[in-house]
């Protein structure tokens, strides 16, 4: 199952018997990594309490859209802002009449109306309800909203009846509410080779384009690892953050990260060569010319490539000169799915620099992207990857 480690998930519990699962539903997601908090219907209170949910999600239960605890704060907006998802389980039919029909009659609706989170909803009633005609029109009119469903199961109700309308497994809710999640792993900012205790290789990679692209990604829903080496940015706390000074380090690192991830983006500044010896002391200076011998470091992205099951993979190219023709040759050496073109050749774009001006060469198309911010740029290129492989 996929991980939701920095994820923040919001169960709304509605009128339905199926309530009392919504612990087990929490401990579920908690179990994968996620932040739960909860918010309680009216019709949901009739079936579990506050403080059981309380308990098992170590947050306060949102139940009151006016919450006089939080004079300074609109409780729906503050939750709709907080959330990644938005998780109904179990829906009611009543509830699922209100979402299709944009009513904001208590903090759940509310809430589900002022954010752009995603939304889930896992519907939990008698079997008859769940086949009439109004509350699968309701449906569908949240599915054509890109509501996701997750289907009841059929079997025995709480009524007596034996249908379709139970409450689906909370394992395969938990297993649901991941998989809406794109796995992506990004590289970015600068390897660092010593030489000996005072020297080093490295370049001049401040890591901020990678990190325009990883705040891409989480904006447009991911689960981001991100896997760093010498940087002048400040990380993105909702990302997986891993360090890794060295060619070597960032190597292992990928390969340890790298199962089950759907994209891969390697925007890091990886050194290609490192010092054969590094040594002990420091290297004194002499009238002598230095001969400093040096050894091909691995080949992350080539690696990652040659996996059989390997992600999406989008490469960095960094050129002085043949900009396309050597960024071709890498996406065919590389075997990866699209190399984006960096000119490093202009002092004003590119390395240390909070502008670029790129290039995203697939095997079927090239497409320049002007010059942005370079968080700007991370839109663009998360939408063109998008477009193109999902």
């Amino acid at each position: 199952m996929k991980s939701l480690t920095n994820k923040r998930i919001i169960l709304g519990v509605s009128g339905s018997i199926a309530a009392y699962k919504a612990p087990s539903i929490i401990r579920r997601l908690q179990d994968i990594g996620a932040q739960v908090k909860v918010i309680l219907t009216q019709g949901g209170a009739k079936f579990i309490t506050k403080l059981s949910l309380q308990i098992t999600s170590k947050n306060k239960v949102y139940d009151n859209l006016w919450d006089e605890e939080k004079e300074s704060i609109i409780t729906h907006i503050e939750l709709a802002k907080w959330a990644d998802v938005i998780l109904i389980a179990p829906a009611s039919a009543n509830t699922i009449y209100d979402l299709a029909n944009a009513k904001a009659n208590n903090l759940l609706t509310n809430v589900v109306l002022a954010s752009d989170a995603k939304m889930i909803i896992a519907p939990a009633m008698n079997q008859q309800m769940y086949k009439n005609i109004t509350v699968k029109e309701n449906i569908q009119t949240l599915i054509k909203r890109k509501v996701a469903l997750i289907n009841p199961s059929f079997g025995n109700q709480a009524c007596g009846d034996i249908g379709q309308g139970t409450l689906a497994d909370p394992k395969l809710i938990a297993a649901f509410v991941a998989d809406t999640f794109k796995n992506t792993l990004i590289t970015l900012g600068a390897t660092v080779e010593e030489i000996d205790p005072v020297r080093f290789i490295s370049n001049k990679s401040s890591g901020k384009m990678g990190l325009g692209i990883a705040n891409a990604c989480i904006e447009a829903g991911a689960k981001v690892t991100v896997i760093y080496g010498n940087i002048t940015t400040k990380l993105n706390d909702k990302c997986d953050n891993i360090k890794a000074t060295t060619a070597e380090q960032m190597y292992k690192s990928v390969m340890e990260n790298i199962k089950n991830q759907d994209i891969f983006i390697a925007c890091a500044a990886v050194n290609d060569y490192k010092a054969k010896n590094i040594t002990k002391h420091k290297i004194k200076k002499t009238a002598k010319p230095l001969i400093l011998e040096l050894i091909p470091t691995k080949d992350i992205l080539k690696d990652v490539c040659k996996l059989n099951k390997k992600p999406i993979s989008i490469g960095f190219a960094a050129e002085t000169e043949n900009f396309i023709q050597n960024a071709k040759a890498k996406l065919k050496n590389k075997n990866c799915d699209a190399i984006i073109l960096n000119n490093v050749a202009k002092s004003n774009l590119g390395f240390e620099n909070d502008e670029n001006e790129i290039v995203f060469i697939d095997k079927k198309s090239v497409t320049k992207i002007k010059k942005n911010s370079k968080t700007k740029l991370g839109v663009e290129i998360v939408k063109i990857i998008k477009e193109k492989f999902l």
